[in-house]
Formats: C-alpha cells, sequence, structure tokens
C-alpha cells in the first residue's frame, strides 16, 4: 500500500503565479509513488486557509502524513492552525522550512514554535543554515537540500567573460532588485557595454521602483526585464550571459543560485541567511555585503580582469551542485515516509 500524503501550501502556479515548493516537490514525490492531495489552490488567502482546515478534517483518516510549508510570513499561522489539528486527529506532521526570515520567527513567536516544532515528526530544513537555527533553539530537524535535476542543466565554461549579468529572482523589497540597477550604473563607468537581465515576477512593486531608478541613472538601455520565464525559457536565455548576480537582502537556499552554478556561471551574491552555507567565498562563488553594490562592482570588475579565477570557481561550483541533484536527495525522502 503506498504511502498518501496531503501536502499544505500555496499550490497557485496553476492561477498563473510562479511555481513554489508544493509544485516541485509535489510532483516529485507523485513520482516517486507517493499517493499524494494538495490544498491549497485559492488565490484569496482567507479562503485558502478554509480549504487547508477543510481538506485536514475531511482526509484525516486517508493520509499517513501531512506536510506542510513553513514560511515566517502570514503565512506561518496557517502552519500552525494546520499542526493543532494534525495533532488533535493524531496525525504524523511535517513542517517544510523556507526563508531566510525563519530563524527570526524562532526569536520572535518562542510557544507557537515549540508547539509546532516539537510535536511534529520531523522538520526539514533545506539548508544548513536553518539547520543550525533550529538546532540552537533546541528543535530537532533533517537537512535535505533543495535539488534539482542535474542532467537538465547544460554547463557552459565561460572562457571569455564580458559584462553581461543575469538577475533570477522575483521582483519584491526583501530580494533587494534595485541594488542591481545601481550596480549596473557603476559598472557602466568602466564597462559601456554591460548589460543585466532581470527575470522575475513583480510582487510588490518593484518593478516601477527598478525602471524609474534606471530613469534616473541613465542605465534604461543597459537593462532589459524579462518578467517571469520558465525553467526551460531562463535555461536558454543564461547562455547569453556570463555573471550571476543575487542582490538580496533575505535569503535561505535559493533554487536560482544553484541553477545558475549548475549552469557555469560564476556567482556573486549579498552574503546573507544562508548563502555562506552554499557558497565558499572565493572558491566557488563570490560573496558581498548586504545591499553594498560598489563592493559587488568591485568583484565583477575583478572577475572581468582575472576570467581564470572565475573559470575555476564555476567548476568547483558545479562539483558542488553534484549533492543537490535529485537522483541523491530522493532516497533522503524515501527514508523520512519510510523510517
Amino acid at each position: 500500500m503506498s504511502t498518501s500524503i496531503l501536502y499544505i501550501g500555496n499550490k497557485l502556479a496553476v492561477s498563473g503565479k510562479s511555481p513554489t515548493t508544493i509544485d516541485t516537490l509535489g510532483k516529485k514525490f507523485e513520482e516517486m509513488g507517493f499517493k499524494m492531495c494538495y490544498s491549497s489552490s485559492y488565490l484569496n488567502k482567507g479562503v485558502r486557509l478554509i480549504h487547508m482546515i477543510y481538506s485536514t478534517i475531511k482526509l484525516r483518516n486517508k493520509v499517513d502524513f501531512v506536510c506542510i510549508d513553513t514560511y515566517s510570513n502570514q503565512a506561518f499561522y496557517f502552519t500552525y492552525i494546520v499542526a493543532k489539528l494534525c495533532r488533535f486527529f493524531n496525525i504524523k506532521y511535517i513542517p517544510f522550512l523556507h526563508g531566510g526570515r525563519l530563524p527570526d520567527r524562532l526569536n520572535d513567536s518562542p510557544k507557537m514554535c515549540k508547539y509546532i516544532f516539537e510535536n511534529s515528526y520531523n522538520n526539514i530544513s533545506p539548508s544548513s543554515y536553518l539547520f543550525e537555527a533550529f538546532r540552537s533553539h533546541g528543535f530537532p530537524s533533517l537537512l535535505i537540500p533543495n535539488s534539482i535535476p542535474l542532467k537538465e542543466y547544460s554547463y557552459k565554461q565561460r572562457s571569455e567573460l564580458s559584462c553581461r549579468l543575469l538577475y533570477v529572482r522575483h521582483l519584491a523589497s526583501i530580494y533587494n532588485p534595485q541594488m542591481a540597477v545601481r550596480l549596473v550604473s557603476l559598472l557602466k563607468e568602466n564597462h559601456p557595454d554591460v548589460h543585466l537581465n532581470i527575470v522575475g515576477e513583480d510582487k510588490d512593486g518593484s518593478l516601477q521602483d527598478c525602471i524609474l531608478l534606471a530613469e534616473s541613472l541613465s542605465v534604461t538601455n543597459n537593462i532589459t526585464f524579462s518578467g517571469r520565464l520558465s525553467k526551460k525559457d531562463w535555461h536558454k536565455l543564461s547562455q547569453d550571459y556570463d555573471i550571476f548576480i543575487n542582490t538580496t537582502n533575505f535569503d535561505n537556499m535559493p533554487v536560482s543560485v544553484i541553477e545558475g552554478m549548475a549552469l557555469g556561471m560564476p556567482i556573486v551574491s549579498t552574503n546573507v541567511g544562508g548563502l555562506s552555507y552554499l557558497i565558499d567565498d572565493g572558491k566557488d562563488g563570490f560573496l558581498v555585503n548586504e545591499n553594498d553594490d560598489k563592493q559587488m562592482a568591485n568583484i565583477i570588475n575583478g572577475i572581468l580582469s582575472n576570467p581564470q579565477k572565475a573559470i575555476d570557481c564555476s567548476k568547483k561550483a558545479r562539483l558542488k551542485v553534484e549533492q543537490f541533484d535529485w537522483e541523491e536527495v530522493k532516497k533522503q525522502w524515501f527514508n523520512v515516509f519510510s523510517s
């Protein structure tokens, strides 16, 4: 008899939103042979929560596990409510931990966190950053990294580098896309042909902010805003770019950065959240201080003047991301649901 799982999360890709873990990991669970149910795909948050509650109650005697995408924002309360229902009905539940701000939630809501994470069947952390944060608060967790199907990522060795930058992230204030625009203005002094392609869906009006900032800095012609692209499309696009930048203020273990490493792009990222657990500065990527566009510009200027350094880093990065290959990671998931 196959294992039955109710996956609780924001399954909004059916409404045209960007896929999240419930979409990508849920599909992989199906391929592994698990019987999957999902909640919820309603756009309205209130209706979505009601459907999550309804699904948990309705399926209480039909599922072996309830898996819950757990974030630090308002959705944290969704996890708390579902966890209470699971405890009441004696269902094993597993929070899947997400977001660079989740350690702040451990400090800000200690009682709720204790209720959720001490009583769970397991807590799954995708990064050493969250694993260490939870361990320091006395909550056990299991480290299972975000994964990619590595065979689908064509590694390109960039023997000659140009000042062509790729940004792949939602346009939201926490990811600081404005820093990427300012970066172009700084790089233009030495590289007038600099070009940045920003790939991502606007989440909070940051797109308009970036457009206006680009106009004020006279770099509009140096930036392309591609909007949301499928993975296949942006992977193809990446072949025309040489450096992957990540300007976020908060982060955990971003899949887009892992993908950039797999594709052979030297990574330059702000050193926040779990990035230092993913990137070994100067060895398989480059880290700069939060919101420090001048330092990032200096690093990129250095990369362009010493391309061999970037080539060596990208080779090591590709080797590192082999540990994130789905063929390896899925063995850990089998163990979770069969132990």
